[in-house]
């Protein structure tokens, strides 16, 4: 269903909000749309405790690591109190966290992991690779867990020694170690579902209590990562952004996570908030079926749609001039995103050509379905469905209850919105997503050059054969996908001027907040 998909990447905004985690780096100040209030702080300090608002609902809450987590605040929760294999990293795409290193068999088909030296569960006991195993298996045995771990069966997974996991996959897959970023948090082995509001994670930070969403999480002074700054955080959970947002401007939070554009309008003139905007955050695209039968299926009118947007308007209209224009492909903050291929314009007379020798019915209402989920969605279908009728195709947006949205639209829909926040890698969105065995593939697309191409990135290591691949895959992508990806959304969260050193990357990477510490 569509929070679990959220919980894998929103970790970009995973939790539809966000998968995960990135390294935490950088001051509070920067040139890349960062406000920072006062001067210098100067060098870390030990002490204090962060007062963290994140977005959630009571009714929603979970205690699980490798459960369905449709709050941002559960995510931010386990993620400070668990480890994952790999997290996110600032120069490389995955860095190490609970694996100090990794190390791929030749044929790219076995991964051998290393558990980094020193790591401990909070109760003191070692983490060894046997507690690894049982927590992968664990993880992929869930209802999601074969879009966890794409090509992995739970009987391949073993220990060698006390401190390598060796993972076999089924075919060869060069990517393997940036999958492990998002979901693969690590537990004691044998974990009772019964004790899992106890369990002992490997975490930064251990839990004190969990009552009702909210949290308070204290310092773990033997992590393996390094010092942790902070004597403890609390995590207070919000409905709605702007609750949050008030918040943090009355001084009851620090931190306010994931805040939104228009929250940013409205602190940008404090001088004692911060507005921190982490690029190429989340994506917002419209999706179109492919499959045989719906009114999209022909890639003509595909290109027609993705012609009809001026994505200038959107982004300015609907992210309020906080996020940059897209150009349909997916993973726009992926190092190897490819910056050849020719942004994508307006062009109305052509579209309207390619409809005319498509057959496309102009005489039909087209539904175009959307949720409220996060701020700018249901705006960004009504101003689609504006610019659309000016091509002479009518559209009608329906907004749909989320419940209802994810188990009845999500992946079976003709024409629909959707979110993801893990914007860092096309190749994650191409196994996640598009190619044809895809858990996830949300315009039913099955393209055989496409696959092939993907295919091919993964089986490589050698980096001109997987660059032209990957631009291989990306064009394909730019040209037939069921995809119009026309902006990126910044991430925009807010705090208070004492708040030091917050993470910048995109999604999750918030998430990581083992390095923040109060002036």
């Amino acid at each position: 269903m569509g929070v679990t998909r959220r919980q894998l990447l929103w970790a970009g905004t995973g939790v539809g909000v966000a998968g995960i985690l990135a390294a935490c780096s950088g001051g509070s100040g920067d040139s890349k749309g960062t406000t920072a209030p006062g001067a210098d702080a100067g060098k870390p300090r030990t002490g204090g405790t962060l007062r963290v608002g994140a977005l959630g609902r009571a009714s929603a809450t979970t205690r699980d690591p490798h459960g369905t987590q449709a709050n941002e605040s559960d995510y931010l929760i386990l993620a400070l109190a668990f480890d994952t294999l790999t997290v996110p990293g600032a120069k490389a795409n995955t860095a190490p966290r609970l694996a100090a290193s990794w190390e791929p068999s030749a044929d790219l088909k076995t991964w051998k992991f290393k558990v980094a030296q020193g790591a401990t569960f909070h109760d003191g006991t070692p983490v060894t690779a046997e507690d690894v195993v049982w927590s992968l298996k664990r993880l992929r045995n869930t209802p999601s867990g074969a879009a966890r771990l794409p090509g992995i069966q739970a009987d391949n997974i073993s220990a060698e020694g006390t401190d390598t996991v060796v993972v076999v996959s089924d075919y060869a897959n060069a990517e393997f170690p940036m999958l492990t970023r998002f979901a693969s948090f690590v537990m004691k082995k044998d974990t009772k579902d019964s004790e899992l509001d106890k369990a002992p994670g490997t975490g930064p930070f251990k839990l004190d209590w969990f009552r009702g969403g909210n949290a308070r999480l204290v310092r773990n002074d033997k992590w393996h990562g390094g010092p942790v700054h902070l004597d403890a955080i609390e995590v207070t959970m919000f409905e709605t952004p702007q609750a949050m947002a008030n918040a943090l401007l009355a001084g009851q939070i620090d931190l306010a996570s994931n805040a939104g554009a228009v929250a940013a309008r409205t602190a940008e003139p404090r001088k004692d908030i911060q507005v921190l905007r982490r690029p190429n955050d989340m994506a917002m695209p419209i999706v179109m079926r492919t499959a045989k039968g719906s009114p999209f299926e022909d890639v003509r009118v595909r290109e027609a749609m993705r012609l009809v947007a001026d994505r200038d308007a959107m982004v300015k209209q609907v992210l309020s001039g906080y996020g940059t224009v897209a150009n349909d492909i997916l993973g726009t903050g992926d190092p190897a995103f490819a910056k050849d291929i020719p942004q994508r314009a307006r062009d109305l007379a052509k579209a309207k050509r390619l409809l005319a020798d498509a057959g496309f019915d102009l005489s039909r209402t087209y539904q175009l379905v959307t949720t409220e989920d996060i701020a700018g969605l249901a705006e960004s279908a009504t101003l689609f469905a504006n610019q659309a009728r000016e091509a002479g195709i009518k559209i009608e947006v329906v907004k749909q209850e989320s419940g209802a949205f994810w188990d009845k639209t999500w992946k079976t829909g003709d024409f629909y919105t959707t979110y993801w926040g893990t914007n860092d890698s096309v190749v994650f969105f191409a196994s996640k997503t598009m190619v044809g065995e895809a858990g996830q593939n949300e315009a039913g697309w099955n393209d055989p050059g496409f696959d092939a191409s993907y295919r091919k990135v993964i089986a490589t290591n050698d980096p001109t054969q997987r660059a032209a691949a990957l631009g291989e895959l990306q064009q394909i992508e730019y040209e037939r996908s069921g995809y119009l990806l026309w902006g990126m959304a910044d991430g925009i969260d807010l705090a208070a001027a004492k708040v030091q050193n917050l993470p910048k990357l995109a999604g999750y990477g918030r998430v990581q907040l083992e390095g923040v510490w109060l002036s």
